[in-house]
């Protein structure tokens, strides 16, 4: 692995008392360049400079540590979201932005992305001294926001019989799948071929259009 740069995750930030948010940097990175089965507590330890022992004081395993890197990462990713539905443009062209955020984030945080999709749900003996959100609460409150989105976007509805969270499922998995592909390599690319973005671009709006109510 690369070295560390200096700043809050560094052995110098666990002596001023950032052994937390030390290790939480350490698994993001592992899971990035290694994935989720290619990290271990004694890794992260090591990175950190501690005894594995040391990590117990904030965390009691492996997924309990694997759980805080998930809920950072969806606290990130919602942000992203939120300023992108935030941004300029017709209702349409921000909910479009969404899903190119969504793409964008798994690029940019390939840990904090497989942790939110990776990492088990966590029970009460898992949990740490401060405590670890449910996973399961996250989840839901992640499709919420894509749900809210749509409504807000198509404030009228859809055809009849069509559930905004159906369209939202979709989009999400639409969202999620071009992105896995990508982080794989097997999206084809090349001259003439569309980029992820003009794919769930494009994806994203033949859905929503064939919600909508048909004219008479």
């Amino acid at each position: 692995m690369r070295p560390w740069r200096s700043g809050p995750s560094d052995r110098r930030g666990y002596h001023h008392g950032n052994l937390k948010e030390a290790l939480i940097e350490a698994a993001r990175r592992f899971i990035a360049e290694r994935g989720i089965g290619g990290f271990t507590l004694v890794d992260a330890a090591r990175l950190v400079g501690v005894s594995p022992a040391a990590l117990y004081r904030h965390f009691r395993g492996r997924e309990a540590l694997l759980e805080e890197v998930a809920e950072r990462g969806f606290t990130e990713l919602a942000a992203r979201l939120a300023r992108a539905l935030r941004g300029p443009g017709t209702p349409l062209e921000r909910f479009t932005r969404m899903g190119e955020a969504y793409l964008t984030f798994a690029e940019e945080e390939p840990g904090y992305y497989a942790a939110i999709f990776e990492a088990r749900p966590v029970g009460p003996d898992d949990c740490g001294p401060d405590g670890a959100p449910v996973r399961g609460q996250r989840d839901r409150d992640a499709f919420g926001l894509l749900v809210e989105a749509l409504r807000a976007t198509f404030p009228d509805g859809f055809a009849a019989g069509v559930d905004p969270r159906f369209v939202a499922l979709e989009v999400w998995a639409l969202s999620h799948g071009i992105a896995t592909l990508a982080a794989a390599g097997r999206l084809p690319t090349g001259p003439g071929l569309p980029t992820k973005y003009d794919l769930l671009r494009a994806g994203v709006l033949a859905m929503v259009h064939g919600a909508m109510p048909r004219a008479t």
